[in-house]
């Protein structure tokens, strides 16, 4: 989804006023899986209505069951998901409060292991699922990359991008590590690649994850929800929101990229980003980080003055429209994805 950068750094400061509120405002909706009730009974889980494919016949998988302590009731938490678009195609979803994965498995004879998370973009306020999910992943598709689209919890409903994304994020994480043998997945070569607001999420879980916890009776708690690399793709957060004073030692390989000087406030927080994590990442042994950066040009195709938004589009032209054969070019030297095989050519 295309946000204008006008819009994104409003409500950026708008959100960061408002996150409060809403939360305190959420936390006294929201219900406690089995807890006392003031008579002494246990209350019944929460329960919520659940997602419908953005692709009709794709299979849809909650990220938590009911009860789990990660979910809770935020605002019209009892109506459905909104989705909106054109032409019989889902361009946008909002009101998400069951979070899920939306499954596009690769197709077996092209399937080489790999997995995307995908994390679309819209200013924490809805999600274009369209052109930052579907798109990406019939093109990752293509290369054999098998691709969830993550549907995270927005801060309209009053869910904060930094608790409750976060938790929906690192849960993706876990879920497809915990399905790796039935979905045909190397469970070492798991992804996520965020646009915008999504690239927030991609952020956080490069900076927060862990390895699981062994004695949880959940099965998909004590999975590791860290990620074998991380993709930002013109990333933003609110700023000062993310801690970047705390990077892991064994913080996961990283492609960035973003539009320059008509994407501003985006392009600075990818180039922030980048020095955390590679000032860390250089120190890692036997070999530095694998982590790589691409700031372009500009990003705006005419009439339009502003870089923001676009996902994989080719741009007229333009070089930030190749920033997917770039990101190729990376997954390949990484071991992510195998190398073309070359054809010889006889010799006359």
């Amino acid at each position: 989804m295309i946000v204008p950068a006008w819009f994104h750094r409003r409500f950026l400061v708008l959100a960061a006023c408002a996150t409060l509120m809403t939360s305190m405002t959420c936390v006294a909706l929201a219900q406690t899986p089995n807890a006392s009730t003031g008579n002494g009974t246990a209350s019944a889980p929460l329960k919520l209505l659940e997602p419908k494919p953005i692709t009709p016949g794709h299979v849809v998988v909650t990220l938590f069951p009911p009860g789990h302590p990660a979910l809770r009731a935020g605002k019209n938490f009892d109506k459905e998901e909104v989705m909106t678009g054109r032409n019989g195609r889902i361009s946008n979803v909002t009101n998400i409060h069951n979070p899920s994965i939306e499954l596009y498995l690769a197709p077996p004879d092209k399937a080489n292991g790999m997995a995307m998370i995908l994390a679309a973009g819209g200013a924490n306020r809805t999600e274009g699922v369209g052109g930052e999910g579907v798109q990406v992943a019939n093109w990752l598709n293509s290369l054999g990359v098998s691709c969830f689209i993550e549907r995270y919890r927005l801060s309209p409903e009053g869910y904060s991008s930094s608790t409750d994304a976060l938790l929906d994020t690192q849960r993706s994480v876990r879920v497809i590590r915990a399905h790796a043998k039935e979905w045909n997945i190397d469970p070492h070569k798991i992804g996520h690649m965020g646009f915008s607001a999504g690239g927030e999420q991609s952020a956080r879980l490069e900076l927060n994850y862990d390895l699981g916890n062994p004695s949880a009776s959940d099965p998909i708690d004590r999975e590791s929800c860290r990620p074998d690399f991380v993709v930002l793709v013109y990333a933003g957060w609110i700023v000062n929101s993310l801690d970047m004073s705390h990077v892991p030692a064994d913080v996961p390989p990283a492609f960035l990229v973003c539009a320059g000087t008509d994407d501003m406030f985006h392009s600075k927080q990818t180039v922030q980003f980048y020095t955390a994590v590679s000032t860390v990442g250089a120190k890692q042994k036997p070999r530095p980080l694998n982590i790589e950066m691409h700031i372009y040009g500009h990003g705006a195709v005419p009439p339009r003055t502003d870089g923001h938004g676009g996902g994989i589009s080719a741009r007229s032209g333009i070089p930030y429209g190749t920033w997917p054969q770039r990101f190729v070019e990376w997954a390949t030297d990484a071991g992510l994805l195998p190398k073309a095989e070359k054809t010889e050519t006889k010799k006359p």
